[in-house]
């Protein structure tokens, strides 16, 4: 069924291919790729083995063939290439952040809601298994009472690393909380069903200045050629600490970090209720540790067999057989793509939509507000 939905992939560099993977393996038609140049685009189009690559986004969108665009670009293009895309009759899976600001984000979700396409933000961490299985039990528990948790990485640790992520014009004036804190605060708010509220935030950037290639390079390329460098001013956290408050009282903490020696990856959370304590890193996505009073802890190893109704839906291996992060991509592109079939109601989607979005870009500028002031900031006020 997913073969007779053309998609197009917008973007070639870490992660316009992981979602050109996912969709292959989920049967999508994958048509074409573009870039940031034709060059860029044709040479993407012969590794990924696609059939066409665009010269520029007008040639995607005046593509009457193509269905579904995905937005792999840097952040300062997600609103106008969103919005183009919507106005052009495509449904829009878009790489967070939605928009550079709320004013852009809010517009994009009245525009999204006027069309009737299907819009997601590509916070894909939802779908891990066992995550889903926390979500499962958390809606049987009686209540929440800490959502705590990091999110670390080291691929920024050395002042001579650099990406276009650290300059705030093109990424925006958050870095490490946009770029991956937020995919920690998505991800805890769907499990739990608790919105952030207010937040009290401590942002820290440990390299003022960075030693910047003369040319751009990917991320994580893992190309180390020597070349000559340019120092540039940094205006862009390495690091934060943050407090939060929940909708439904839940207290929360989460240290966030893009310097942290031997980090890779690394996001963790421990969620506290009356009865349990779960606890899960996205380093061994594949085990749940959860803690009791009475009795004995437990150690639960993915197996479709032992989730909950409705997560065996989102496991495609037996027990024994790991699913790491490229399979979080393929599951959360089958959530959005049974919605344009029509298989799943809209209100029985779990990827995160537009306003879910649009929800992460109000509460960055709520983070940013609450470190200049110093002071906690309620998302009401």
């Amino acid at each position: 069924m997913y073969h007779t939905i053309t998609t197009v992939v917008v973007g070639a560099g870490f992660i316009g291919p992981v979602h050109v993977e996912a969709l292959k393996r989920l049967g999508v038609r994958v048509k074409g790729v573009a870039a940031s140049s034709a060059e860029e685009a044709e040479t993407a189009r012969k590794a990924l083995q696609l059939e066409v690559s665009y010269p520029d986004f007008d040639a995607v969108l005046a593509d009457k063939d193509v269905d579904v665009v995905h937005l792999a670009v840097p952040n300062v293009l997600h609103y106008p290439m969103t919005k183009r895309a919507l106005q052009a009759g495509k449904h829009v899976m878009c790489e967070k952040p939605l928009a550079m600001n709320a004013e852009e984000s809010a517009e994009l979700v009245a525009l999204a809601a006027s069309t009737g396409l299907v819009a997601g933000v590509c916070y894909n961490l939802r779908f891990y298994p066992l995550s889903l299985e926390v979500r499962q039990r958390l809606r049987k528990a009686e209540d929440v009472y800490s959502i705590v948790g990091s999110y670390q990485q080291d691929w920024l640790l050395y002042d001579t690393d650099y990406n276009w992520r650290v300059l705030s014009d093109q990424g925006g004036a958050l870095r490490a909380v946009a770029d991956i804190g937020t995919h920690w605060i998505d991800l805890v708010s769907f499990l739990t069903g608790q919105s952030v509220t207010a937040v009290l935030a401590d942002l820290y950037i440990i390299h003022e200045e960075r030693k910047r290639p003369k040319g751009e390079v990917k991320s994580f390329s893992g190309d180390d050629t020597p070349v000559e460098r340019e120092t540039i001013k940094i205006d862009t956290e390495d690091c934060a600490s943050l407090l939060f408050k929940f909708s439904d009282g839940a207290r929360g903490q989460l240290w966030v970090s893009q310097v942290s020696a031997g980090m890779k990856n690394s996001l963790r959370y421990e969620i506290a209720t009356p009865d349990a304590f779960y606890q899960w890193n996205s380093e061994r996505p594949n085990e749940l540790s959860i803690g009791h009073r009475d009795q004995p802890n437990q150690l639960l190893k993915k197996d479709p067999s032992l989730v909950s109704e409705g997560v065996g839906h989102f496991v495609n291996y037996p027990g024994g057989h790991n699913e790491g992060f490229p399979d979080t991509f393929k599951q959360c592109f089958r959530d959005f793509y049974d919605v344009i079939l029509g298989s799943t109601p809209r209100s029985e989607a779990q990827f995160a939509d537009f306003h879910a979005g649009h929800h992460e870009v109000v509460l960055c500028e709520a983070i940013l507000q609450s470190h200049r002031e110093e002071r906690w900031v309620y998302l009401n006020e």
